[in-house]
């Protein structure tokens, strides 16, 4: 078996929440990333017809979780995330989403992530370091509204 490329440092921040990130909710943004990936459920568009099945406002469809708030000259801490590998390629190996509120026009969402594992495997092509993510999101009030999971490979 050949030598582990997980280094001890990478090993001590799997569980370590990195930086917070905020991102705002709005109807514009519901609407168009509704509009892009082709949902047609007038909850995504129209305020009265999320309203009148019980939502706040127009409600983010499914994978928006809303739009990044930039602060100029603020850092944001993606390093840690990012696996220090020796393997220069990089994948996008899956993003899945879990829900637990309906996130509305409105809302303002803070959100951070974490390492949960490293894995080691060989591939077709040679050996793959999967670099395993949660993110929790966090709606204003307190209220957990999302994780998502996510990997990358590098190869």
């Amino acid at each position: 078996m050949a030598e582990s490329v997980v280094s001890d440092d990478m090993r001590a921040h799997i569980g370590v929440e990195g930086s917070e990130s905020i991102s705002e909710v709005t109807s514009t943004g519901c609407r168009l990333f509704a509009h892009a990936v082709g949902h047609t459920d007038p909850i995504f568009y129209d305020r009265e017809a999320a309203r009148s099945r019980g939502f706040r406002d127009v409600v983010a469809p499914p994978g928006f979780l809303g739009s990044a708030v930039f602060r100029p000259g603020e850092r944001i801490d993606t390093d840690r995330l990012m696996a220090r590998s020796p393997y220069r390629r990089i994948l996008n190996g899956g993003t899945t989403f879990e829900y637990f509120e309906p996130i509305c026009a409105g809302d303002v969402v803070r959100s951070r992530s974490k390492v949960t594992e490293y894995q080691e495997r060989q591939g077709s092509i040679g050996p793959m370091l999967i670099t395993f993510r949660e993110t929790s999101y966090v709606r204003e009030d307190g209220t957990l509204v999302a994780k998502m999971y996510g990997n990358l490979i590098n190869y």
